[in-house]
């Protein structure tokens, strides 16, 4: 190699040998006797630097041996003057024996690395062509998932704009399906037990109470699907915990079978309780381990006083009630019992040197017994009470009643004034602020149009003055945990983005692969619409989990893409090879994951249904679209936004070869 040019003298005729330049050739004819390698490097020098008018050297092209021309110093054997490629070939052969390259791929590796690409990703169907490697593979053929997918590929990657409009659309017409899904907070739990709960009329006696309660435990046995009914009458018992159970209500625990719908019969006791006469008392459908507990929406009302309280509370279950698709309404001021309510007169009490507290328990000694201690007898304690001489039996008799004073005994109307009047079973109150709860059951399980319906009519009402009517309950509940999970999907998007920019080194590739993410909801959303499902806390957690998954099917394929293009081929080349060999493992990974799921989005799985069933229509619904939007939307988006870019390295690489190629001709 001299002067940037490799000379080869042709063979003589009769013979195939030829001199290669490196001083191991020998003379046609005489085996025996070596050439002299200096003497003939200086006969081509001087040929290749000798003036024109000596001689002319010409070649023939289409052979490898030269023609001799007459001049005027004689006959002066043609040297050829190969290109650069047929050099850096025969270069490549010479050297690599040796671990050591040639000028051409020192000076130009994309070149050489590109060549090489190109046998490895063209090696499938020929190998006996191209290098062994990491990619090379064994001879196969295509699959007809490979041979389908493939056209596809190709006409998305001509038509890389239309194909992300076309995504673009898809994502726009699922933000408009998503106000169409039905949501709940944890949806019906499976359980096969409810409550239902009778308000009867005040100081009804045992065996009166009883009576009513037994038309509403005839209705109950005769229905089809329940197997036990507990009727409970009275305070007492786990059930006043819950239902402040007292004289005047009457409880039942209704246990369904296994393969009843909880719910459809609820929906039908409570059409045929409704028809029972007025002295049934109101009755209530709903509670226990169903919808009542997970579906139970909340009005939570506050007022400066209990009156304003009472009055609010009036006007939203007046404006609830016409709604058919609320089911039961009812406020916790609506149960009433009678009470004994005093209005002592503080100036007339002071003169006979008493206070209201004096005087309130005197009367309460006189209508309730005081505990005074208790007592051991045989081993059992028995609790010792004090009772009044001749406790009052009416309200004429408890105004008769005499106070003793300082100045003699009084009766008590002469110090206050008595009247029994209804008030509610419990009163709530926030940092002292009265507080009443308007509970509504909706009629099926959509939590989200329920909602929307309550809030419609909240914002008709006019409340008294210093009236507020909030939304509580599982509403509120809903609203936290929607919140919450919304905070860990960007948390997790977070971290799996700088995840991938640690292992891809880059900071917009990893941004291209999370394009699969929002097309998981798609296909999440569709099947949600189509099986009737509501949206909850268990589809969240799906959609959670989504994240990894669809997000693990891009790494798979842009990763081998990368790969080729470390290797010199084009963008489109690297994406085409990439996606024929990646498409085969992305979709039986995601058929897999698909087919394992099915048991548990068909709702076999028994009462853990409420949470596997959603969350595998999540998964199955989301992986089918982000694999398919994947295979497409992602090869043409990364055209797009790397085509540029390579033009851009490759007018650069150009411009860089063009000045070590003048340098080495000079």
């Amino acid at each position: 190699m001299l002067g940037g040019r490799h000379l080869k003298r042709p063979a003589r005729v009769g013979t195939a040998e030829t001199w290669s330049g490196n001083g191991n050739g020998t003379e046609p004819g005489d085996a025996s006797t070596p050439p002299e390698p200096s003497r003939e490097r200086e006969r081509v020098l001087a040929s290749e630097t000798a003036p024109a008018t000596g001689g002319v050297a010409t070649q023939d092209s289409t052979t490898d041996t030269g023609t001799e021309a007459a001049g005027n110093d004689g006959p002066v054997e043609a040297v050829r003057v190969r290109p650069r490629r047929e050099r850096a070939q025969r270069d490549a052969g010479r050297f690599a024996p040796l671990g050591l390259r040639s000028d051409d791929e020192e000076l130009h590796p994309r070149r050489a690395r590109r060549r090489q690409a190109e046998q490895e990703a063209g090696v499938a169907g020929r190998p006996e062509h191209g290098p062994e490697s990491e990619l090379a593979t064994t001879h196969e053929e295509s699959s007809w998932l490979q041979r389908g997918y493939e056209p596809v590929l190709g006409w998305t990657l001509r038509r890389p704009f239309i194909t992300l409009g076309a995504a673009v659309l898809i994502l726009i017409l699922t933000g408009a399906l998503a106000p169409l899904m039905k949501t709940n907070f944890l949806g019906n739990t499976g359980s096969n037990s409810f409550t239902v709960t009778q308000a009867l009329e005040p100081n009804l006696t045992l065996a009166a109470s009883g009576e009513a309660a037994s038309q509403v435990e005839d209705i109950l046995r005769a229905k089809p699907g329940v197997e036990t009914v507990q009727l409970t009458i009275g305070g007492g018992g786990a059930a006043s915990l819950f239902t402040g159970g007292g004289a005047s209500r009457a409880s039942f625990s209704v246990t369904t079978s296994t393969d009843a719908d909880a719910d459809a019969i609820q929906a039908e006791l409570r059409e045929e309780l409704d028809a029972l006469p007025e002295e049934a008392g109101e009755i209530s459908v709903g509670g226990g381990g169903s919808a009542g507990f997970s579906s139970a929406i909340s009005v939570d009302l506050t007022a400066p006083d209990a009156e304003t309280l009472r009055e609010a509370s009036d006007q939203v279950v007046a404006s609830l009630t016409g709604v058919a698709e609320l089911g039961e309404i009812t406020s916790d001021l609506d149960e009433t019992r009678p009470f004994v309510q005093m209005d002592i007169d503080q100036a007339t009490a002071a003169q006979y040197g008493l206070s209201q507290t004096a005087i309130g328990g005197i009367v309460a000694q006189q209508l309730q017994p005081t505990p005074v201690g208790s007592l051991t007898v045989d081993g059992s304690s028995v609790q010792v009470v004090l009772l009044g001489a001749e406790p009052p039996a009416d309200i004429d008799a408890l105004r008769a009643t005499s106070i003793p004073t300082a100045l003699g005994p009084v009766p008590l109307t002469t110090l206050a004034t008595v009247e029994i009047v209804d008030g509610p079973v419990s009163i709530s109150s926030e940092r002292g602020v009265p507080l009443a709860s308007v509970t509504v059951v909706p009629t099926d399980d959509n939590l989200s149009s329920a909602n929307a319906l309550i809030t419609e009519q909240l914002d008709s009402l006019t409340l008294p003055e210093g009236a507020t009517a909030v939304l509580g309950g599982v509403s509120s509940d809903q609203a936290a945990a929607f919140q919450q999970l919304g905070l860990a999907l960007l948390a997790a998007i977070l971290i799996v983005y700088i995840v991938m920019v640690a292992t891809f080194k880059s900071l917009l590739q990893p941004l291209l692969l999370l394009v699969s993410v929002p097309f998981a909801a798609t296909g999440a959303i569709l099947l949600q619409l189509a099986s009737g499902v509501p949206l909850g806390v268990a589809s969240l957690i799906g959609v959670l989990m989504l994240i990894g998954v669809v997000v693990t099917n891009a790494i798979v394929l842009i990763d081998l893409v990368n790969q080729f293009r470390e290797r010199g081929l084009a963008v489109r080349d690297a994406i085409l090879a990439g996606g024929a060999r990646r498409v085969r493992p992305i979709v039986m990974t995601a058929l897999a994951t698909m087919l394992a799921l099915t048991p548990m989005a068909l709702g076999i799985t028994g009462h853990g249904g409420f949470i596997s069933q959603p969350l595998a229509l999540v998964v199955i619904g989301g992986l089918l679209s982000s694999t398919v939007l994947t295979l497409l939307v992602l090869p043409a988006l990364y055209v797009v936004v790397e085509g540029p870019l390579e033009r851009r390295r490759a007018r650069r690489d150009e411009r860089v070869e063009q000045e070590l190629a003048g340098i080495s001709d000079a």
